[in-house]
This record gives C-alpha cells, structure tokens and sequence, in this order.
C-alpha cells in the first residue's frame, strides 16, 4: 500500500501545523490549531453553483446547497448519483470543474486538502495490521509530534465515546490488533481515528456498508449519539434511504448528479417534490397509477383504470387546475389499509382488489395485491388475516395520496402543501 505523509509548518506559525496523511483509500487530516485557540471556527459548508465532470461523464450538475454549521447532512440516492464525489470535492480529493465550495466564508476549491480541516472516514477502514488499537488512533497525531498527554487523552476519550473502553464491563481494546476485532469495533476504530483529529467538518463515505444488518441499527445510532456529543458538522453518505432517514437533521436526494430535494426525513416522506423522491423514499415504495383527474362539480376523483380514488375536498384547490389532464397517482403502502381493522381519524375510500402474496412480518403484515391489471403493496394491520387467492376489502387514506405531473414528473401538490403546512394524518 502507497502512503503519502506531508508535514506542513505554515500559515500562524507553531499553532497551524497540520498533518495530511493519505493511503490508496483513506484521507486523514491532523490540525494542530484546536490545541492552541481552542478549536476551529463556524463549519459552514457551501456548495455554490458546483459542476464536476470526468472527461465528457457529467456526474454533478449546478449543485447548490448550503450545509449549516453542526448539522447532520446525508446525501442519499442510488449508485452513481454523484454524491460520493460531492464529499470528495469538499475533501480536495476531486477538483471542481466549475463553481465554487466553501467551508465556512472560504472559497476552498484550490486549497489543498490537508489545510481544509475535515477528516475523513471511507467504507473501506484501512487500519494498521501490525498496529494496535491505540497506535492506529493515534498514528496522526504522533506524525505531528503531538505530546504524548495530549494523544492519551484524546485516544482514550474517543474510544470511551466509541465503546473501545467499557470500564464497568472491563473492555479495554486499546491493545488489540484489527484481526482481533469485529466488523462493528474495526469500524468503530476508524471512526475513532478521526475523532481524535478534532476537526470542523466530518465527512463519512458509506462507513457501514460492510457490516451486516443487525450492525449496522447499532453502529447507526452511534454515529448519530456521537453527532451530538460533538456538535461539529457532520456530512454522511449512503445509498440506503433507512440510514438516511434514521440519521440525519436534513436529506440531500440526488439523482444523476442533480439535487431533487433538500429537507428533513418527515418532510420528503410527508411531501416529495418529485416522483423520484417520492419512490426512493419509503419502503416498500409508493406505489403508482397513471389515470387522468376528472371534475364532477366541486369533486375530483382520479379515474386509474380498476383503481379510482376521490380527492380529500381539502386538496382540491392543488388539483382543480389539472382537471381533465392525465397524472400519476402515488399512494403509500402504509396507506392502503384493510377495511376491518382502520386506524382513527383517517378518511377511507373503499376498494377491493385480489392477494397475490402475504409477507407476515410480526409488526405488520405486507400484502401484494392486483386488481385489473394494476399490482400494489400494502403494509397493513398484524392481525389482517389475508390469504393467497382472498379478495379483499381494502381502504385508501384519501388523505394522503398524492398526484403528479406525468410530463415533468413534478409533485402537483407539493407548493400546497408548503403554503398550508399540511402534514400526512395516521
């Protein structure tokens, strides 16, 4: 494995040393100027009119977004959607082909990585096998010289944060090597070695896709316990929607290289502004039926074929401007309900339609259904009773259907639902 080591003395003297360490997967910066002035000033990140192309691949297109200080952002979207290479732009790891990233009220598209004061952490954790715990953690900080006090102190602190060290429990892995560990604890080291950089920003690139399932619940709560612990920015990618939504304070959807929405977890699931979030957020995912809207006086229904749905008198005025006008109908499988076992306070409209399968999952029941044609899934009550082959007397919550523009893929009711701060019903 190549390593690069540079040790820079510049800018404010003795208190702006800085260390940048890279390997062919992994990028650590050490600053040394949070042990002098007592940390690092707002960590603000901006991305202004940002382009990135390789050769004639364009992968980002005219990304604008502005990223909070000590907010927890997620860029989330499928393979290929370009957010890796939005963290690695803001790393200095890939150039910007156009426009401009800020960290704070500094433009830092030719500053070199090591003086932009973030550190880190990839999918792949590159740690030391000959080392131990302890020296994989602090092999940054020793490059700097840091003195031999202050790298205890802050080896051991992160890794009491981690869960490296378990006094009550006598776990100490400070002094294992990685073969040693599991998945769970070589992650949980990799991450420690970047929080011992104390930096402004932390960026993490898919950091838990290599753990299995039950590891990856565990170690999601962790990372968002140690966000709050912290209080630094934090800028984490995945392409799974359940991290994304369980992780972080905002959601950056992208696709093809362009934003289609920034919100927070409740807001993209409640009101999609397109049909891409609206199918990427949620699982199962919404489900769809081109239909066209019909005007019948005051009253809207969505004529779908075997499946027609009144409009809730509520959202009428989002809709009545496309009456007569072809749309995609999106309903959520949580919103498909049996008859017999309703939740409270929603407002029905009654279906029937045919079981293809039944997925008993404890918590609930996931039924695919058909009716003319048209396949759906439901994720209804644990006590629905379904079987292969029943025909079944189903509800729609009108409430919370949404409709779009089959042309632009655009929600129809999104700037409604801004402007009257509708939220779905249970």
């Amino acid at each position: 494995m190549q390593r690069l080591t540079i040790l820079l003395l510049a800018l404010r003297g003795f208190c702006a040393r800085q260390v940048f360490w890279a390997d062919s997967t992994n990028a650590y910066l050490f600053d040394w100027r949070s042990l002098c002035d007592g940390g690092s000033s707002v960590a603000s990140v901006t991305y202004r009119n940002v382009h990135k192309s390789f050769g004639n691949t364009v992968v980002i297109t005219d990304m604008n977004l502005e990223i909070q200080d000590q907010e927890f952002l997620v860029f989330v979207g499928p393979s290929g959607c370009g957010k890796s290479t939005s963290l690695r732009m803001l790393a200095g790891l890939e150039e910007v082909t156009a426009g401009e990233i800020l960290i704070g009220d500094r433009v830092v598209n030719n500053v070199a990585p090591k003086d932009r004061d973030v550190a880190m952490v990839f999918q792949s954790y590159a740690l030391y096998p000959h080392m131990t715990v302890y020296d994989n953690m602090a092999f940054g900080l020793r490059l700097r010289k840091t003195p031999k006090q202050e790298i205890d102190r802050r080896v051991n602190e992160a890794a009491r944060s981690l869960g490296l060290i378990e006094e009550d429990k006598g776990i100490n892995l400070l002094d294992r090597r990685p073969r040693q560990l599991s998945g769970g604890q070589r992650q949980r080291v990799a991450v420690g070695r970047a929080i011992v950089r104390e930096p402004a920003v932390f960026l993490l690139d898919e950091p838990l896709s290599n753990l299995d399932a039950k590891l990856r619940v565990q170690s999601r709560a962790e990372i968002a316990k140690l966000h709050q612990r912290l209080q630094t920015t934090f800028i984490y990618v995945t392409h799974d929607q359940v991290e994304a939504m369980t992780m972080g304070t905002r959601i950056c959807v992208l696709n093809e290289g362009i934003i289609q929405q920034v919100d927070t977890p409740q807001a993209l699931y409640s009101n999609p502004a397109n049909i891409f979030v609206a199918g990427f957020i949620g699982s199962p995912a919404m489900n769809f039926f081109d239909g066209v809207l019909i005007a019948e006086g005051e009253a809207l229904t969505v004529d779908a074929g075997a499946v027609s749905i009144k409009i809730d008198p509520a959202h009428a005025a989002a809709f009545r401007s496309h009456a007569g006008k072809e749309v995609i109908l999106g309903i959520r499988p949580e919103d498909i309900h049996d008859f017999r076992y309703l939740p409270a306070g929603i407002s029905p409209w009654e279906l029937e339609a045919s079981v293809d399968v039944v997925e008993q999952m404890g918590n609930e029941v996931v039924v695919y259904l058909n009716e003319g044609g048209a396949s759906f899934i439901s994720r209804m009550d644990p006590r629905c009773d379904a079987e292969v082959g029943d025909r079944l007397k189903i509800a729609v919550n009108i409430d919370n259907i949404h409709l779009f523009d089959p042309g632009t893929r655009e929600s129809l009711d999104y700037n409604f639902r801004l402007e009257h701060g509708m939220k779905l019903k249970a």
